[in-house]
């Protein structure tokens, strides 16, 4: 036993290799004694007793024995209770202290950066292996804390705030619900709830929502049909591996009264639920008689039984009950909404006692992963859900400018979307060499059924003879006092009972790779065929069926390089496919959807883009900061387009046009200091039609569409209980037509809107914040109506609201 050292004490004043000279030997024992007076060398004072000598048998080394091999029950309670150690070191209680940081809540976006959680760093879905700032397209997410400092709670809200995205209606046939437009296209049906289509029009609220993710451009390869200029994907709140309480109560000026509770609980080290609550009775700002009542929840829960299967299931029911806002009357020679021309803001043209709107949304989805080896994982998701929009209510159409009225016209629906949907993923990761790869190759199925009737009996007996016409419409109503008061003693509106069945069946196949070198160089590939089958059918009427088969092959390539590890350059190019019928809720061809009463021809072949995109990434500050910028442009050609009046064929629908929209967008997002935060986008864009049937139409822009758009939101903690922040927005002039092309003489002014809001955090567990929505109580407008006589939407009016929050 050589090297063997004596304690400090024994140590002192003897050279260092005294001790290593003192050598047990072969015997194997060692006297006490012995060492003892080794460590009184060179001592001044050596004590001059005797000891008698006691020996001791030295350690004797043995071999350990084979330890055995766990079984898979004691690897699985093993990883249970390292899981469980971890759960309670993280919630181990810090001290009390108002300076506490709230990016490590046990309820934090776990896409988003820890130390930022207005910067996103990853999407949701499998199918993007690499971080935001490595993928080759232009994506804005706006995260949990964006969505609570913006005081969004729909959908509608996040795109009212968003540059490059801008707000529709439902002309055409087509239902009045969520519609957007992603740089300069229809998005309505290319809305996505954690990766699965959610083709139903409906109105959706962000209770249950961690993340909103826009991906900018051409998607078809990761999303299927559509997706021309984007898509939308709403990622959902999950169970986690962490306890918390949350409840949070707003009162608003405008009525508004709202309360939303998520609560999450860990009841074994391998399974956790969650349970989110949403009520809210609420008007709206600057508008008569409307109100905005909602209810929902969510039920969620994570098992992990083993190392290598996580099982996580939710289901989201959302109840709304409002009294619909179908805007107000368009005042052609004047070039403005009538409120803009002496109608007070707050007019509504609607009927308080016959109009009404109520949506339902029931979404259920189940997702197991297996992790079949450390570099191959198999998962797959199965969504069912049914989607209830059902309305009457009134546009202010065919305005008299001379004689000041208008005509009130009904527009009713009720639509059910029924959704089947099943994906199964395998992602693989290997290397080749220096090179890193992630494989992702998979399958989907989706059955989608939408129901489309509507109501009769909507006239009153109350009013004189004349007044209403057979379906419901009140003539010369007046502009200045609409007959919004009316009675209907009697109404009892029913459905037609024939409704328009809409089955659409996809079956879908894709591979997308990533090839990774040392993160200097990141190659980016995909292709998917789609094979999408629609059909329309009257219920009640035989023989009345329109039908088309599409086979569709999509792809997608873009290359990133990053000459320091911050920033990157990148190229990307996309195609992407439209096909007819893919607007389901529509029941008119002229908008995408199948009228299986037409007696024009509808059946095309799909509507095609191409796409192409240059830009660049830089994380700055720490990487808590995402500037982006790029050029892109995208192509559509067998775009289709009605023919007008005074050409051959008036009435028909041909396919052939074309049309460019081209265009810049920069994006900031993170923080900038430990303290400022912000977000913020710029798109500038240009759109032309190309080619069309009509000459004139040639060079001319698009309808519907907002060419400059502009957001930023920032806040400031001043202190750190203190924090106060702002946003801006524009939006540039939109111009009003139909189908294809705008109309110089339909346009809605160009606006800003400014909001504030103010947050003090009262202990670790107590937060009250702010908001004062419209500052200025701009008169703004959301969407034109695309037809002869339009009407426009009015955007809420100043609002201030107070919300309390408690996390425990």
């Amino acid at each position: 036993m050589r090297g063997v050292k004596a304690p400090r004490s024994l140590r002192s004043g003897i050279p260092a290799d005294a001790i290593e000279r003192f050598d047990i030997g072969t015997t194997g024992k060692v006297s006490i004694a012995a060492l003892a007076a080794v460590g009184a060398i060179g001592t001044a004072q050596a004590q001059q007793s005797t000891l008698p000598p006691v020996t001791v048998d030295a350690p004797v080394t043995r071999a350990k024995p084979p330890a055995a091999k766990p079984s898979a029950e004691a690897r699985r309670v093993r990883a249970a209770v390292r899981r469980a150690a971890r759960r309670q070191q993280q919630a181990a209680p810090a001290t009390p202290t108002p300076t506490t940081d709230t990016t490590q809540a046990a309820d934090r976006n776990p896409y988003a950066d820890p130390g930022a959680p207005y910067k996103a760093d990853r999407l949701a879905s499998p199918k993007f292996s690499e971080p935001i700032a490595n993928q080759p397209r232009s994506i804005t997410v706006l995260t949990k804390e964006l969505l609570e400092d913006k005081n969004a709670t729909t959908l509608k809200e996040v795109a009212r705030t968003t540059a490059g995205v801008t707000l529709g209606t439902g002309e055409g046939g087509n239902a009045f619900g969520d519609r957007f437009f992603i740089r300069g296209f229809d998005a309505r049906n290319d809305i996505f709830i954690d990766g699965v289509r959610d083709p139903a029009v409906s109105i959706r609220e962000n209770f249950f929502t961690e993340q909103v993710e826009i991906l900018r451009g051409p998607a078809s390869s990761f999303a299927g049909r559509g997706t021309t200029g984007g898509a939308i994907n709403i990622v959902t709140k999950q169970a986690t591996d962490r306890n918390f309480y949350n409840v949070e109560s707003t009162l608003g000026t405008d009525n508004t009264k709202r309360v939303t509770v998520d609560v999450n609980q860990v009841i074994s080290p391998t399974l956790a639920i969650r349970l989110d609550g949403m009520f809210q009775d609420a008007g709206v700002a600057g508008r008569d008689y409307i109100f905005d009542n909602r209810w929902g929840g969510l039920a969620a829960v994570k098992w992990t039984p083993s190392e290598t299967f996580t099982l996580t299931a939710n289901y989201i029911h959302v109840d709304l009950d409002q009294l619909p806002d179908f805007g107000v009357p368009y005042n052609r020679p004047a070039l403005a909404p009538y409120t803009d021309t002496g109608v007070p803001r707050g007019t509504y043209y609607g009927f308080i006692y016959r109009d009404f709107q109520k949506t339902t949304q029931d979404i259920g989805t189940v997702n197991g992963e297996f992790r079949i080896t450390d570099d191959l994982t198999f998962t797959n998701k199965t969504r069912e859900q049914r989607s209830i929009l059902n309305y009457i209510g009134t546009i202010p159409e065919s305005p008299n400018n001379v004689a000041l009225t208008y005509t009130a016209n009904p527009q009713s629906r009720y639509q059910v979307t029924d959704v089947f949907a099943n994906q199964s993923d395998f992602t693989y990761k290997f290397w080749t060499g220096p090179l890193k790869h992630t494989l992702v190759f998979g399958a989907e199925i989706s059955r989608e059924q939408t129901s489309i009737d509507s109501y009769t009996g909507l006239s009153s007996e109350a009013v004189g003879p004349g007044a209403f016409n057979g379906s419901g419409s009140f003539m010369n109503a007046s502009i200045f006092n609409p007959p919004n008061l009316t009675p209907f003693p009697n109404f009892n509106p029913q459905l037609t009972g024939n409704a328009t069945i809409v089955p659409v069946k996809t079956n879908s196949g894709y591979v997308i790779e990533t090839a990774n070198y040392h993160d200097v160089i990141i190659l980016n590939g995909g292709i998917r065929l789609d094979d999408y089958n629609v059909s329309a059918y009257k219920a009640l009427t035989p023989g009345t069926v329109v039908a088309a088969d599409s086979d569709m092959v999509n792809w997608n390539a873009g290359l990133t390089v990053k000459p320091l590890p911050f920033a990157s350059l990148y190229a990307a190019y996309a195609t992407s496919s439209n096909p007819i019928g893919a607007e389901v809720d529509g029941t008119s061809a002229n908008y995408g959807g199948l009228n299986p009463t037409a007696t024009v021809n509808q059946i095309f072949a799909p509507q095609q883009s191409r796409a192409a995109e240059v830009g660049t990434k830089w994380e700055l500050f720490e990487r808590h900061l995402l500037v982006t910028g790029a050029l892109f442009q995208t192509e559509v050609s067998n775009a289709r387009e009605a023919i007008p009046t005074g050409l051959p064929n008036a009435g028909q629908i041909v396919a052939g046009a074309a049309y460019r929209v081209q265009g810049i967008d920069l994006g900031v997002t993170g923080k900038i200091t430990q303290k400022w935060s912000i977000y913020g986008g710029l798109v500038l864009m240009r759109t032309e039609v190309t080619n069309s049937i009509v000459p004139t139409n040639i060079g001319l822009p698009l309808a519907n569409i907002a060419n400059q758009s502009f957001n930023v939101l920032t806040k400031y903690k001043v202190t750190d209980q203190w924090e106060i922040g702002g946003q801006a927005t524009y939006r540039s002039e939109i111009y009003g037509g139909t189908l294809l092309v705008a109309n110089q003489g339909t346009v809605l002014p160009s606006y800003w809107r400014f909001d504030a809001f103010t947050e003090y955090k009262i202990d670790q567990h107590w937060t009250a914040k702010l908001f004062v929505n419209n500052i200025f109580d701009k008169l703004y407008y959301d969407a034109f109506y695309q037809s002869a006589s339009p009407f426009v939407f009015v955007a809420p009016g100043r609002s201030a609201s107070l919300v309390v929050a408690a996390k425990f």
